[in-house]
């Protein structure tokens, strides 16, 4: 195996690879790309591997590679990982799929034609607690996604919609099965050109309706979904790996089951509510985790995959459909820039 690109996220894969290997679990770091050159000498020299300085020099040296990781800048993702695939490597290429719809696509096709796997890395797919909760889903009805991140300089070639909301809009597309009917959103730079704090409405054809909430200049760091099903409200916090069942039956005091249901109460909220006492209907279930670090199970997925040739936990076109959407939502926050007349928020050109 190979990876392509050695910055932030480049070298948590790097890692974890290295790791893999040292563990006997049959997959070899070979090479990286890195055009950087204090970056690439670092990987060099932490790892004991060639490290080229693009992904066709990679491609030269004949190492017989048989799949490769892509963190790229996005804009990058294409060129890279339709490189690695015209040459018969499978890929997991980093969120967002693509750049541009036109450009996922392409590397659908270009992976259909070519009978190789594009697995796209959204990450919380493999994050023990929403592996936990799969199981236990009915009919989610109504989401609350928190996730604030601290002020960095890495992505910002994005917004914060592909940076950091898109993690939670695969969640939900994938927890409720149901096409989107409508989008409302807002959005704001606060220190890059881009937008960099954004609040989004999503109703669904279902009539499950969702709210997100992504910020990258926060003073604290959260990563947080909560929803409601029938007798049933779920808090997961991505970052603890904890995952939280609230059930509800009919004996549950009227206006706190009109509270939850109308998502004024999170979990924690809950709580406090209840604290006086322990409350009639309802309880507080805490399902068993398995623990486990994401990175290192959706790489392992993705060499099952690689070995069985089976369609990856995440596939090509749902990454497609979470891109599809975050898109969607930048041109409702457009559109609410222009009927706001927010134009001295934005950098000329953003």
């Amino acid at each position: 195996m190979a990876v392509a690109g050695a910055g932030a996220f480049g070298r948590n894969h790097l890692r974890v690879l290295r790791e893999l290997e040292s563990a006997g679990a049959g997959a070899v770091l070979a090479a990286a790309v890195e055009p950087d050159a204090a970056r690439s000498a670092e990987a060099a020299a932490k790892y004991g591997i060639p490290v080229f300085a693009s992904v066709e020099e990679l491609l030269a040296a004949k190492l017989n590679l048989d799949a490769g990781i892509v963190a790229v800048p996005t804009v990058r993702h294409c060129a890279v990982a339709g490189a690695l695939l015209d040459a018969g490597i499978d890929v997991l290429v980093e969120k967002p799929l693509a750049a541009s719809l036109e450009e996922a696509d392409d590397l659908i096709a270009r992976a259909e034609r070519l009978g190789r796997i594009v697995q796209p890395g959204h990450l919380e797919r493999f994050n023990p607690a929403v592996l936990a909760v799969e199981p236990r889903l009915k009919r989610p009805m109504f989401f609350e996604a928190h996730r604030l991140s601290v002020f960095t300089p890495r992505s910002l070639d994005v917004d914060v919609v592909l940076d950091l909301m898109i993690h939670d809009l695969d969640i939900v597309l994938a927890f409720t099965q149901s096409p989107v009917c409508e989008v409302r959103a807002v959005g704001l730079p606060v220190v890059s050109p881009r937008v960099d704090i954004a609040s989004v409405r999503v109703e669904f054809e279902s009539g499950c309706v969702a709210n997100f909430t992504a910020s990258r200049v926060s003073t604290e760091r959260v990563r947080k979904l909560r929803f409601f099903e029938p007798r049933q409200y779920v808090s997961i916090d991505y970052a603890r790996r904890d995952l939280l069942v609230i059930r509800m039956d009919g004996s549950l005091p009227p206006e706190i089951a009109a509270a939850v249901a109308g998502g004024q109460v999170d979990a924690e909220g809950l709580k406090k509510l209840m604290a006086a006492g322990p409350a009639p209907g309802l309880s507080f279930v805490k399902p068993e985790v398995t623990p486990g670090e994401p990175l290192r199970l959706e790489i392992e997925s993705f060499l099952e995959s690689v070995r069985t040739r089976r369609a990856p936990r995440v596939t090509a076109r749902q990454g497609r459909a979470a891109l599809a959407l975050a898109l969607e939502i930048q041109a409702a926050m457009a559109a609410h820039a222009q009927r706001a007349g927010l134009s001295d928020f934005f950098a000329p050109g953003a």
